[in-house]
C-alpha cells in the first residue's frame, strides 16, 4: 500500500513539473514583466467638470423626440464616453465578496 502511494505522488509530481518547465517565453521578455508603469494623475480639473456638468444638463433638457437614431446613439455614446472619463478620474476602489467576508472576518478576529 506504501509503494502505491510513493508512486502516485511520484507519478502526479512527475506530470506537473512539465507543465512548469514547458513554457516557450523567452527570457528576456521576463524581465519587460518586471517592470512597473509608472501610475499618472487622471484627476479632473474644474474647468472640466464643469463642461461635463453643463453638458450633460445641455443634453437632458434637449427635445429628444425630433432626433433620428443615428443622432439618438451619437448622444449615448457621448454620455457613455463621459461617464468613462468621470469614472476613471475618480478613483473608485471595487471589493469583490469573498475579499469583503475576508476583511469582516479579520475586524471580527482582532477586534
Amino acid at each position: 500500500m506504501k509503494r502505491i502511494i510513493f508512486f502516485v505522488f511520484a507519478l502526479v509530481f512527475v506530470l506537473s513539473s512539465t507543465i512548469a518547465f514547458a513554457s516557450k517565453n523567452d527570457k528576456t521578455a521576463d524581465s519587460d514583466k518586471l517592470a512597473v508603469p509608472v501610475k499618472t494623475e487622471n484627476k479632473l480639473t474644474d474647468e472640466e467638470i464643469d463642461r461635463i456638468t453643463k453638458r450633460v444638463e445641455e443634453i437632458r433638457k434637449m427635445d429628444k423626440s425630433d432626433l433620428t437614431g443615428e443622432e439618438k446613439s451619437e448622444l449615448k455614446s457621448e454620455l457613455k464616453e463621459m461617464k468613462k472619463d468621470v469614472k476613471k478620474a475618480g478613483g473608485t476602489v471595487y471589493i469583490g465578496g469573498a475579499t469583503l467576508l475576508l476583511i469582516i472576518i479579520l475586524v471580527l478576529l482582532l477586534v
